[in-house]
This record gives structure tokens, C-alpha cells and sequence, in this order.
């Protein structure tokens, strides 16, 4: 009997979908990915619509939205539910051996037999962060012995390059940047310098006296390339182990990225699209087509249900997102969901409704960046989000408001559980409650160093 195909799920942490090469971004990021991609099937238009990390996952491996699986936030706090089963559970119990690389102690990582870690924060010796060469140390050897044992594998990777610290090392840290990051003439970091929750920091890991903000972000970008040379290094070792064709990887990420846009600097927070719009890539040999770009919309809830479609795997399981396999054989494009729920506990606690025209961005309480209330941008005019359109336009600020409510209230009815975003309110993890006021927020939420950020990152429980 023909062994069940194998799952080799890259889940990249803070990958912005507009700065890979795959997806036509004129810097050459992802060279490697892009060719991958000509075997396989490249989704123009997947969300991730609850960020961050935690939240992201959760979905991604449940098949579930933040109704279902009632984490909304990054430092949840207790184990996932169990009214919800994993991916990695699923395929356990259907005979798969399981492995997580980069993702021990979080909550949405429940379920996977083996569990093993790397270096995804300190630098070297040289001062430069190798992170995707860390993993393959790690994982190289474990693919080679999952390949070579007579059951199925799910190997899960979770990739830290494009998360700050951008530590890429050399060539890669000036592959985009011919300036003087030094110039005195550069004004571009100097609001950030000042930004005291976050500039200890970024202090930390930007060179001493960098001026210009577009070194930091050449930095992210030859993060993203040199990760993409490691990851080929990946599907190099699936050929020659021989399992390209019975194994179906997937390349994806849990959200963005934004790094000098929107006073949030180099990180993760903010219902912007360069934090909600993520790659999503699927190969499979003989199964899934090879060059086809789906424009249809699809989501991160999407995953779960698609993989086990490809796989065959029959189950009971009750899914919010649903197999994409249909829009990968469509001849015609077709659309789901245009319009959908989003929302963040990061370093801020908002939500919103996007659609394709308009974004509303409501705060559940005030914010360290002293943003409005209500932010509303025209995306079809506007796409970077720079002009809130909140007070010129209240009609629309009262229409979108309208249905962020009714879908709420249809979700609450539907799961029996009040929506997790009211809930949560230690999603800062500091026991204090909502904050009260900006000032407030400003004064309490500071990272400091790079080992504390690691630390805040751990303070989640399997």
C-alpha cells in the first residue's frame, strides 16, 4: 500500500507578501521561492486577518477564525481550547509522525510528537543573526530521518528571519543599501529614537548612529533573501532525498511585517495591509497544477482544510475556512469572503472590517501611539493607508461599523462564546486591565532589550 503523501508546512513569521519577488516586488527577495512557485500553485490574495503570532498560528493549524478558537492575542494566556483539534493532531492520529522546528511552548503549537528549537533571536559572534541557517542545522537532520522511516511526515517549520532583529549576515546585510546609513543629512529614524517603548530595542540591533530608515529596511530585505538561500537549501534536500513527488509543501506566514510606516516601527502591530496580506504558496507534484496564480480571496483559516483536501485525510472536524482546492481548479476565478473580521492584541487592542474598497480600524481601548479612535482608509485610493477618512466620511465609518457588529454577533450566536477580543483583557500580560488612557499605555509597554523581547514571546504555555 502507497504510503500517505508527506507535509513540509514552512510558516514564516512576519513575511510582508509585497516584498517578495514571487509576488512582483522589484527588489530580487525571493528568487528561490519564486522558481518553487513556477512548480506550483501562488495565491495573489491570502489574509491573515488576526494578528499576531499566537493568533495567526492558531488559525493557520485549526482551520479555525478567532471565534473558534477564542485566541486573539499574542500572549495568550492557558492552552488552546480543546473544543478545536490541530493539524498536527489530526495528522497524528491518521498515522503521520509530527515534528514543530521553532515553536516549542506556544500554545497554538499543540499536538506534535517531537518538538526541537534553534537560535531565532541572539546574534553571533559577528554581531550578524543566521537564523535560517539555524534551522537547517536542525532540520536538515530531521527530514533526512523522517524521510527514511516507513510512516508519513508533517514536519512544521517556523522561520524567523523577516521578525526583527534584521541581523541577515553578510553579503546579504548590503544587498539593497549602496547609501551612508550615517549621513547626518537623514531625518527618517529620528521620531523612532524618541519612541521610548520601543527604541531601547531597536537600539539594540540597529548599528549606533544609523540615520536613514531605508538601511533598516534593506536590512528586512536581505533578512527575507538570505532566508530564501537557506530555504532552497530545504527543497534541495527533499530532491535528492528523494520525496519531491510524494510530499506537498506549503509556504506561508503567520502575518507581515511594518517597518517604517505608520509610527510602528520595525514590528508587528497595526491592522495595516502590511501586516494582514501574506504569501501563500502549495506544491505537490502530479496533484496540484504547476504555475497557477489564484486570485480569489483566501484566508488563513483556509490552510487547515486545504491541506487535509490534498491529503485525502477523512474526518468529522467542523472548519470556519474551507479547502481552496476548488479555486486552484477553477478555470475562472471565484471569490469568498471579500469582505471579513480583523483584529489585533499585540501591542494595541483593536479591531475592524476590511473589504476590498475601505479598512475601518476601531480601538477597544486607547493606544501607546496616541492614534485616533477610529481610523478609516479608502484602499482603492489609497493603499498605503496614510489619510484617515474617518471624520469625512462617518457614513461609511457608520456602515462598515454596522456589519464589524453584525458578524460579531453572528459568530458569538454560531460558537455560544462572547467574541475573545472583549475578553481578553490581559492581552498585555501586565494583570492591570484595559489601559485608560494613551499616556498610560506609553508608560507601560516597553520591550528594552532583544533577549527581553524573547523573553515576552515566551511567556506562552503549551
Amino acid at each position: 500500500m502507497k504510503k500517505q503523501p508527506n507535509v513540509l508546512l514552512l510558516g514564516i513569521d512576519s513575511l510582508r507578501r509585497d516584498h517578495m519577488s514571487a509576488y512582483g516586488y522589484e527588489r530580487l527577495t525571493t528568487p528561490h521561492i519564486s522558481k518553487f512557485a513556477e512548480g506550483g500553485v501562488l495565491f495573489e490574495n491570502h489574509f491573515s486577518p488576526s494578528i499576531p503570532t499566537t493568533s495567526g498560528y492558531a488559525s493557520m493549524l485549526t482551520g479555525r477564525d478567532c471565534f473558534g478558537t477564542d485566541v486573539v492575542s499574542l500572549r495568550h494566556e492557558g492552552p488552546l481550547g480543546d473544543h478545536v483539534q490541530t493539524l498536527a493532531e489530526v495528522l497524528g492520529e491518521s498515522g503521520y509522525s509530527t515534528t514543530c522546528i521553532g515553536f516549542s511552548g506556544n500554545p497554538s503549537a499543540r499536538g506534535f510528537q517531537q518538538y526541537l528549537d534553534y537560535e531565532a533571536w541572539q546574534p553571533d559572534e559577528t554581531g550578524r543573526a543566521p537564523k535560517a541557517n539555524n534551522v537547517n542545522e536542525v532540520a536538515l537532520p530531521e527530514l533526512e530521518r523522517l524521510a527514511k522511516a516507513d510512516q508519513p511526515f508533517f514536519l512544521f517549520l517556523r522561520h524567523m528571519d523577516p521578525h526583527s532583529p534584521y541581523l541577515p549576515p553578510q553579503p546579504f546585510e548590503r544587498m539593497f543599501y549602496g547609501g551612508d546609513e550615517y549621513a547626518p543629512e537623514h531625518a527618517s529614524l529620528t521620531e523612532m529614537y524618541q519612541f521610548k517603548p520601543f527604541a531601547d530595542f531597536l537600539s539594540s540591533w540597529i548599528p549606533k548612529g544609523v540615520t536613514d530608515a531605508d538601511y533598516v529596511d534593506a536590512q528586512y530585505d536581505g533578512a527575507v533573501a538570505y532566508m530564501d538561500a537557506c530555504i532552497q537549501t530545504l527543497f534541495t534536500a527533499v530532491d535528492s532525498l528523494g520525496i519531491a513527488e510524494d510530499t506537498l509543501i506549503i509556504v506561508t506566514a503567520d502575518h507581515g511585517e511594518t517597518l517604517n510606516e505608520h509610527q510602528c516601527w520595525y514590528d508587528h502591530h497595526g491592522l495595516y495591509e502590511s501586516n494582514l496580506v501574506v504569501p501563500l504558496i502549495l506544491r505537490y507534484p502530479g496533484r496540484l497544477p504547476e504555475g497557477k496564480r489564484v486570485k480569489s480571496y483566501s484566508q488563513i483559516k483556509d490552510v487547515m482544510p486545504t491541506i487535509l483536501d490534498i491529503l485525502e485525510i477523512e474526518h468529522q472536524l467542523s472548519f470556519d475556512g474551507r479547502s481552496l482546492t476548488p479555486f486552484v481548479h477553477a478555470a475562472a476565478s471565484i471569490s469568498i469572503e471579500k469582505e471579513f473580521y480583523i483584529t489585533e492584541c499585540t501591542w494595541m487592542r483593536k479591531h475592524g472590517w476590511r473589504t476590498p474598497d475601505w479598512k475601518l480600524i476601531r480601538a477597544l481601548e486607547p493606544d501607546f501611539h496616541f492614534k485616533p479612535e477610529i481610523e478609516l482608509y479608502h484602499l482603492a485610493t489609497d493603499p498605503k493607508e496614510e489619510n484617515n477618512l474617518a471624520e469625512a466620511r462617518p457614513e461609511i465609518v457608520e456602515q462598515l461599523t454596522m456589519k464589524m457588529e453584525a458578524h460579531i454577533e453572528k459568530r458569538e450566536r454560531e460558537t455560544g462564546r462572547t467574541n475573545p477580543m472583549y475578553t481578553n483583557l490581559n492581552w498585555h500580560g501586565l494583570g492591570t486591565g484595559p489601559f485608560q488612557t494613551s499616556k498610560q499605555a506609553y508608560e507601560a509597554l516597553y520591550i528594552g532589550s532583544i533577549k527581553n523581547a524573547e523573553k515576552l514571546q515566551a511567556k506562552q504555555k503549551r
